[in-house]
């Protein structure tokens, strides 16, 4: 038997450090995408009824101010109103729930206890998971040999990081294929130097990518999904639940007061 080359136990410490790096990419970058698919949901179903309870909030300081007359109620109330006011982005925010008449017919619906067609939602099967997983492997920058190769890996992953937000199976399939008949890299030996430079950029990474994930954990959203991660559908209808009551509780005591 040979002796083995001095390098080769620190090469075959860089290389499990790089699989698990990309396992830990992937794992941050699905959870990325379900944070962001949750949170456009969130807005879409969730944000008519935050904009109704804002209306009534606003409604009932001006009824108070009006009864009272007191500056304070009036400061209140004109608070209250800015409050409601369109803001940048609250069109692109609640999508097609806000129209220049005030609630749109499927927001009405929503808040009244009617059925409304719901947001398309966009959640990776699976087989995207799968595929994706497949392709992070095969193509991830970081397993570059050259400046040219990294090039290649980066448009090339930033194609599979699109199709796979968008769960597109077919798409992930066919660039699998489009990898696979590409240029295989030529592996070039690496000295010491460049393997311990090596596992000193993957801890560094590795400590970005938690960054990123801590995060992403403790953002409303990212919290709101962990609480229910099998089912955050369900989470979604009990907060939609608690804010019909809220907006019913605030109609009445508006009805109340300007009786």
């Amino acid at each position: 038997m040979g002796e083995q080359r001095p390098e080769a136990r620190l090469e075959k410490a860089v290389r499990a450090a790089e699989q698990a790096l990309i396992e830990f990419e992937i794992a941050v970058e699905t959870f990325r995408v379900e944070v962001e698919n949750f949170s456009r949901l969130h807005h879409q179903r969730l944000g008519p009824m935050y904009a109704r309870l804002d209306e009534l909030d606003a409604q009932l300081a001006e009824a108070k101010a009006a009864l009272s007359s007191d500056p304070e109620d009036l400061r209140k109330a004109q608070e209250a109103r800015a409050m409601v006011m369109p803001m940048p982005g609250v069109d692109e925010l609640f999508h097609d729930w806000i129209d220049s008449d005030g609630l749109s017919p499927e927001a009405q619906a929503m808040l009244n206890g009617q059925p409304v067609q719901p947001p398309k939602r966009v959640r990776p099967s699976e087989e995207a998971r799968k595929l994706y997983r497949e392709l992070v492997r095969k193509a991830h920058p970081d397993l570059a040999q050259d400046d040219a190769d990294r090039d290649r890996r980066d448009e090339f992953i930033t194609r599979v990081n699109a199709a796979y937000a968008l769960g597109d199976e077919v798409q992930l399939g066919e660039l699998i294929v489009e990898w696979d008949a590409g240029p295989v890299p030529e592996v070039k030996p690496s000295e010491s130097e460049e393997l311990y430079a090596r596992l000193e950029w993957l801890s560094r990474r590795k400590e970005l990518l938690s960054a990123v994930a801590r995060e992403l954990e403790e953002s409303a959203i990212g919290a709101m999904l962990r609480m229910a991660p099998d089912d955050p559908d369900r989470l979604l209808e009990e907060i939609a639940e608690q804010l019909l009551a809220q907006v019913s509780e605030r109609e009445a005591e508006l009805a109340e007061m300007v009786q």
